[in-house]
């Protein structure tokens, strides 16, 4: 998201609207954009530096680490703040900050219920089968005979 400085106002500028997801290349990670970002931010240019305040969403679709199924979260940056100087006489790209923010806001255990929507299935472990192999390894080495010298 590229920011004219030209056309900010003195009193700042008021931007809403819909942009490219700008984390995309994530998707051998598993994590995959479901949708546009939606932007709503305040910018502003003051002592040499351009200022931007709002909130951003991204939907990207994640897997779930307990049922292992795919779902949609909407990543939420309610308080997105920017201060950075100016360096060329023309633009500022945002999309860094805002790449950056969406990725801080990311979950790292994901889990497809935590909003309340679904109801999370955890996969069957097989662990009435491991036990059950355990045992008889166990077993084996009970009827071994060792000798003390």
């Amino acid at each position: 998201m590229k920011i004219h400085l030209r056309q900010i106002p003195a009193q700042g500028l008021h931007l809403d609207g819909d942009e490219d997801c700008p984390i995309h290349d994530l998707e051998a990670e598993g994590i995959r954009c479901a949708g546009p970002t939606h932007y709503n931010i305040d910018v502003g240019v003051a002592g040499g530096a351009l200022w931007a305040r709002g909130s951003l969403s991204q939907p990207v679709e994640l897997r779930c680490v307990s049922c292992l199924e795919n779902f949609v979260h909407d990543i939420q940056v309610p308080a997105f703040a920017v201060h950075t100087e100016l360096r060329g006489p023309e633009t500022v790209d945002l999309t860094p900050f805002i790449r950056e923010d969406l990725l801080l806001n990311l979950p790292a255990h994901p889990r497809c219920d935590v909003d309340g929507n679904r109801v999370c299935k955890p996969k069957q472990s097989k662990s009435v089968e491991q036990d059950t192999k355990r045992k008889l390894d166990w077993s084996a080495l009970d009827k071994l005979k060792i000798e003390n010298r």
